[in-house]
């Protein structure tokens, strides 16, 4: 048998709705039409890719394996027939929050002058990876350490932490703060993609208080209400300037560290040359992204070749 499209979707949906029956249902098919899908890829893989002699369905240490590469291989070929990208191959470039911060608008405007023929988006994927896991984006911008198969990463700068407090809190009136200034106020937290965790601050001097967010649009909100104070990098400062928020240096926190992460081989051929351009990019001086001077005290980002005032210790 030569497995088709068809099997690799089915087993996708099998993953992702934990149930047989359920996937069915998704995919119109009967639940032996797809039992029998899924075994019929099975035998072509040689393995077995789900549990089903658990009360709830799971997948085997190879269907785990295997699901990446089965989403990747289909994220491709919807890509490659989707007829709004027929005329042109997109490269896409993923983050998780905040980009590239202040050389975000320098890279974009480069790229069009100099590759006016492949269109780049830059597309914000709430997840640690950006996306590249899933195959959702070419090359990713992520503060994150990833290690995931088939996967290439390389150290591009670091950033100084920042705190963000509402700008009629008292805080605000401060030239700089603390771990401590901040743990006595509820703490905004990303737990999809941020850096930012509980075991930051010193045991014993943890926040008594956090409010869970999924992503940076729910993380400004909580602050810019007044239900919690929080803590990012100058990357935010540049990319979110908010009426609402001040940011300020945290003088005890250690900085974060940027990387550059794409799949190995490339999944587009312009791939080299977008790793090249950021690279460039960032030894360059950035262009401003609007008016950022209001509420923002900021150290200037380190190069590419600095280890950063803070590294040592970075949670």
């Amino acid at each position: 048998m030569t497995a088709e499209l068809r099997h690799l979707r089915a087993f996708v949906t099998i993953a992702n709705e934990g149930n047989i029956s359920r996937a069915a249902a998704r995919l119109h098919l009967t639940q032996p039409a797809l039992s029998r899908t899924l075994q019929q890829l099975e035998e072509h893989l040689g393995v077995r890719l789900v549990d089903r002699d658990t009360h709830h369905l799971a997948l085997t240490a190879a269907g785990r394996d295997f699901l990446d590469r089965a989403r990747l291989a289909l994220a491709a070929v919807e890509d490659a027939l989707d007829p709004d990208r027929a005329a042109s191959w997109p490269l896409r470039l993923g983050h998780p929050w905040s980009a590239l911060g202040p050389h975000t608008t320098t890279l974009l405007r480069r790229w069009n002058r100099d590759r006016p023929r492949i269109p780049l988006e830059l597309l914000r994927v709430d997840d640690r990876s950006a996306g590249l896991t899933q195959g959702k984006v070419d090359v990713a911008v992520i503060r994150d350490a990833l290690s995931a198969p088939g996967i290439r990463t390389e150290h591009l700068l670091v950033e100084p932490r920042l705190a963000a407090v509402p700008i009629d809190s008292p805080l605000a009136d401060r030239p700089a703060l603390t771990l401590a200034d901040l743990a006595a106020h509820p703490v905004a937290l990303n737990t999809v993609s941020g850096t930012t965790t509980p075991q930051l601050w010193p045991d014993g001097a943890r926040p008594r208080r956090t409010v869970t967010v999924a992503n940076t649009d729910d993380w400004l909100a909580a602050i810019a209400s007044g239900r919690a104070v929080g803590v990012t990098t100058s990357a935010t400062a540049g990319m979110h300037p908010h009426p609402a928020v001040a940011y300020r240096p945290l003088t005890d926190a250690p900085d974060v560290d940027v990387y550059l992460a794409w799949r190995q081989p490339p999944s587009h051929p312009a791939v080299s040359d977008l790793l090249d351009m950021v690279r460039a990019v960032v030894g360059a001086r950035p262009e401003p992204v609007g008016d950022t001077s209001r509420d923002v005290e900021i150290e200037p980002v380190a190069p590419s070749s600095a280890t950063g005032r803070r590294r040592a210790g970075r949670p």
